[in-house]
C-alpha cells in the first residue's frame, strides 16, 4: 500500500510503498482510509518531540494518529488508528469509532476530532464550563482555537476573549463568536493592562491556553489579586507553542482562587475518552454537517505528503490528506 512513512525520527515522511497492516485480534478491523488531518500532534510524534512518541523502528513507521474511512461493509467512520493512518489501509479498534452523519465530507470530518479533543475536553472536564461564563482563549488564531471559540459558545459561554499575534485573523474571529481581542504583538505592559481591565469588568472564569510560555506569564500576572476576595479561575494548558516552561510567582497562586490543570493525552480518564467518542464527537460532526460549526481546511493528495508536511498553513487552516 502507499503510505507516508518516517524511517528516522526528525526526518520528513516519505511517500512510499509500505507493508499493509495485519489484524492481530478480534477487536481489530481494517479501515480503508479516505482522509487524514495533519496535526501538531502527528508532527510531534514523527519528530520524537511529543511525550507519546513511539520508539525508533528500523523498518520505518506510518505517520498519522486518526482518520476517516470505510469499513468493509461501506460504513463511513472516524476512528483512531492502532497503526499509522496516513496510508491506504489502517488498523482500528472496532469498539472505538464514530459513524459519520450524512452531509459532512470526509475532509471536514477528518479535520475536526483533534481540535474538538483539544477544546471540548478541556471545557467540559477540566474547566467544567457553565452557561454564562467568560472564557479567555490564549492563541486562538490557529485551527483548534477557532473551533474552541465555537464550542465555547455552543456550551453557553457568555463572553469570549481571544489572544494571538495575527491581527487580521484576530479580527476575523469576531465573526466566529469572539467578543474581544487582545493582540500579543503589543508590549507586555499594554497586554497585562488590557487583560486586567477585562478581568475587572467581566471576571474571567476559564482560560484555555494553547501557547503557554511568556504569554501565559502575562495572563497569570493580569489575574494576580490584591488581597481582596477573588472569583475562581480555571486555567487549562493544552499546548506549548510559545514555550514549554514558565516562571510562576507564588504571590499569584496565593492571591487568586486559581485552578491550574492540563488537558491532553494521558490526562483524560477512560470514562472521559469514552464520552468523547460516544457523545462529544457525534454532536460536533452533526453540527458541522448542519453547517453550524465552521472549519477552514486545505486538501492535499497523499502523493504530495513530502512537500506538504513542512508547509506553513496560514489563516487558521487545517491541512487534510486525501487518500
Amino acid at each position: 500500500m502507499k503510505a507516508a512513512v518516517v524511517y528516522k525520527k526528525g526526518e520528513m515522511p516519505k511517500y512510499a510503498q509500505f507493508v499493509e497492516p495485519i489484524v492481530q485480534n478480534e477487536n481489530q478491523i481494517l479501515l480503508s482510509v479516505k482522509a487524514v488531518a495533519i496535526t501538531n500532534l502527528d508532527k510531534g510524534k514523527a519528530s520524537g518531540q511529543h511525550y507519546s512518541s513511539q520508539n525508533d523502528n528500523q523498518n520505518g513507521f506510518v505517520v498519522g494518529s486518526d482518520g476517516v474511512g470505510l469499513l468493509e461493509d461501506g460504513t463511513r467512520v472516524y476512528a483512531r488508528g492502532i497503526s499509522g493512518t496516513i496510508a491506504e489501509k489502517a488498523i482500528i479498534d472496532k469498539n472505538i469509532l464514530v459513524r459519520l452523519p450524512e452531509g459532512i465530507t470526509n475532509a471536514i470530518a477528518a479535520s475536526l476530532p483533534n481540535a474538538v479533543a483539544g477544546s471540548a475536553m478541556a471545557l467540559k472536564f477540566r474547566a467544567n464550563i457553565q452557561e454564562g461564563e467568560t472564557v479567555l482563549i490564549n492563541g486562538a488564531t490557529g485551527f483548534t482555537g477557532r473551533i474552541a471559540i465555537q464550542i465555547a459558545k455552543h456550551y453557553g459561554a457568555k463572553k469570549i476573549i481571544v489572544t494571538g499575534r495575527n491581527e487580521k485573523i484576530l479580527q476575523n474571529l469576531l465573526e466566529l463568536g469572539a467578543d474581544e481581542i487582545v493582540s500579543l504583538k503589543q508590549d507586555d505592559q499594554t497586554i497585562v493592562s488590557q487583560l486586567k481591565e477585562i478581568h475587572t469588568n467581566t471576571p474571567i472564569d476559564i482560560v484555555l491556553d494553547y501557547l503557554w510560555g511568556h504569554p501565559a506569564e502575562l495572563i497569570l500576572t493580569a489575574l494576580k489579586g490584591n488581597g481582596s476576595f477573588s472569583s475562581k479561575v480555571r486555567y487549562v494548558t493544552i499546548g506549548g507553542m510559545a514555550g514549554d516552561t514558565i516562571q510562576l510567582s507564588s504571590g499569584i497562586l496565593r492571591s487568586v482562587d486559581l485552578q491550574l490543570s492540563g488537558s491532553g493525552l494521558g490526562s483524560w480518564s477512560k470514562n472521559e475518552v469514552k464520552l468523547l467518542f460516544s457523545e462529544i464527537l457525534p454532536e460536533m460532526f452533526l453540527l458541522a454537517a448542519q453547517n453550524k460549526l465552521k472549519v477552514n481546511i486545505e486538501e492535499i493528495k497523499l502523493s504530495h505528503i513530502e512537500e506538504a508536511w513542512s508547509r506553513e498553513v496560514l489563516d487558521g487552516k487545517r491541512l487534510v490528506v486525501i487518500i
